[in-house]
């Protein structure tokens, strides 16, 4: 993976979306069902894509939210429909869109004032906040959003009534039943238009920004933080959060700075990432460089992704934290300062997380429960309280309340924040510091994450690779001690392979969405043993390939 020269760089003008022209292709451009790249493609994050190439424009929309409302009717689902969105250019009108349909079939719609601007975690906490208490009438919703993709990306997913992300019996249905409305030109949508949407009886506001806010104190301890003398500082990148940070500091009388407040669909504050594009990821380095330049100001900083799902730690100590090493300070500090969680409350994680979090669960005498990837994996998990945390590699996390009920069953980068201010304001260390203190004890592991060209036929090959493909008992020079093709946690296929020995392993997969395939590995034994597992692991995918090179 080579950098761009200008990565972590501002943006310049040749890198700015022309948003006018964005928004005229979703209402224009027409996509054809009969290419694949163009259907709607409705996995665990929902439909993303562009009105640029036709993967993300107004029939894809108008077909998914009717699959929606069809789907709401089919499972008796018939309570209100929380719809959220975030700041990218392609969301408001998506929004309109939904809206349309929405009315169109009755359904009672709680959006936001402002345009209906609300984080993903938002979204999720109001459902559940509606439905506790409730077996009839339950309520769904619907977030607008493609998370930190670049500004000429839309996104639109679907959470149900357990409040996260859909899982895949939901999410085959609905992007099924949306590719036949869009190969029958669209004739089964029921629609009204913008203005009678907008007017209708079942069209109501929902104080999105005031319940959330002001429920926080009940997952954090908003009061150490208050009487910290910490110096702390927010960047909301432009997101679904930039009013919410606010909030929060006024509401609880932070020591906290929100730096730029200002909202633009092309997030020309940004800095470029590792490829030279615009992408809102709170654990790039690069995309993160403004704010990591401000780390000596600061005890600690943090920012979102455009959604607020995901987030992105900077200590005076560290700069930016990988999103591994946060997850097991979170753990850590989680499993010390919540005595009223429930005591068999134990640590959910990915198959690709770091083994890390393992260590400390298992040292504090929690269970592991270890899921393939995809956060709708940890939904359940959360709601019947098996689990007090959960985290994914990818900057993603959630956690229970302080008295052990369930705050979110979606990815929560807002929370994750709040979060380092606590430790470092009950603890008197920064994240990093802990990180440092916790490897020490439980070793130090090093992580990558290697991406390959691969063709359908190899993805497919890779996906169905099984344990009996491994012929040798060693890997790297430690004895196997698990091979697995279906997490431990709940027995899911993982789409692929983990090979596993006492200080190391590897995860080999097919991506769901590029013409790639990826090798995750980890060792707790150096640099050089590392180099040695992601070696060994690209050797057992090539002779795979070599020994099915016909698979279709």
């Amino acid at each position: 993976m080579s950098v761009h020269e200008l990565a972590g760089q501002p943006a310049p003008a040749s890198a700015l979306a022309d948003i006018p022209g964005l928004v005229a292709a979703y209402q224009t451009e027409q996509p054809d069902p009969s290419i694949d790249a163009q259907r709607v493609s409705f996995g665990t994050s929902g439909h993303r894509g562009s009105s640029l190439n036709r993967t993300f424009n107004e029939a894809h929309i108008l077909a998914t939210t009717q699959a929606i409302c069809e789907y709401r009717a089919q499972e008796g689902i018939d309570g209100p429909l929380f719809l959220g969105m975030d700041t990218h250019a392609l969301s408001l009108p998506a929004h309109a869109t939904a809206l349309e349909v929405l009315g169109a079939h009755g359904v009672t719609v709680m959006v936001a004032a402002d345009e209906g601007v609300t984080p993903t975690p938002a979204v999720s906490h109001a459902i559940l906040t509606y439905n506790a208490e409730r077996t009839t009438g339950l309520a769904d919703g619907i977030v607008i959003t493609p998370s930190h993709n670049p500004p000429t990306d839309g996104g639109f997913k679907y959470n149900p009534t357990t409040g996260g992300p859909a899982g895949t019996d939901a999410t085959s249905w609905i992007q099924k039943r949306a590719n036949e409305i869009l190969e029958d030109d669209l004739a089964d949508v029921k629609r009204i238009g913008q203005d009678e949407a907008r007017r209708a009886s079942t069209t109501k506001e929902y104080d999105f920004l005031g319940n959330y806010v002001r429920d926080l104190d009940s997952v954090i301890d908003m009061e150490a933080i208050r009487h910290s003398d910490l110096k702390l500082a927010v960047d909301p990148l432009g997101g679904a959060g930039v009013k919410y940070w606010t909030a929060i500091a006024e509401h609880y009388d932070l020591p906290m700075t929100v730096l730029r407040t200002e909202i633009d669909p092309t997030f020309s504050f940004m800095t470029l990432d590792w490829d030279g594009a615009i992408r809102m990821d709170p654990s790039s380095p690069y995309a993160m460089q403004s704010l990591i330049d401000l780390k000596d100001d600061y005890d600690v900083a943090f920012a979102c992704d455009t959604d607020h799902d995901r987030h992105g730690i900077v200590t005076a100590s560290g700069g930016l934290m990988q999103p591994n090493h946060f997850l097991c300070v979170m753990l850590d500090h989680l499993l010390t300062h919540r005595p009223d969680w429930p005591s068999d409350a134990g640590l959910g994680k990915t198959v690709v997380s770091t083994g890390l979090l393992s260590r400390i669960a298992e040292h504090h005498g929690k269970s592991v429960h270890e899921v393939p990837v995809g956060f709708k994996w940890f939904v359940d998990v959360l709601l019947d309280g098996r689990c007090g945390f959960v985290g994914e590699e990818s900057a993603g996390a959630t956690f229970l309340r302080t008295d052990g009920t369930t705050w979110t069953t979606d990815k929560d980068g807002i929370i994750a924040g709040l979060l380092a201010a606590e430790i470092m304001a009950t603890r008197g260390k920064d994240p990093s510091e802990i990180y440092a203190d916790l490897t020490d004890q439980f070793g130090d592991p090093v992580f990558k994450r290697v991406d390959a060209p691969a063709t359908p036929a190899q993805k497919k090959v890779l996906k169905n690779l099984t344990p009996d493909q491994v012929e040798s008992d060693t890997l790297a020079g430690e004895e196997i001690t698990a091979i697995r093709t279906q997490a431990p946690g709940n027995d899911a296929p993982i789409g692929g392979l983990k090979v596993e020995t006492e200080n190391g392993w590897f995860v080999a997969r097919p991506s769901g969405t590029e013409a790639i395939y990826k090798i995750y590995a980890e060792s707790f034994n150096g640099d050089d043993h590392l180099e040695s597992l992601l070696e060994e692991a690209q050797m057992l995918v090539g002779t795979a390939f070599d020994q099915a090179p016909a698979v279709d």
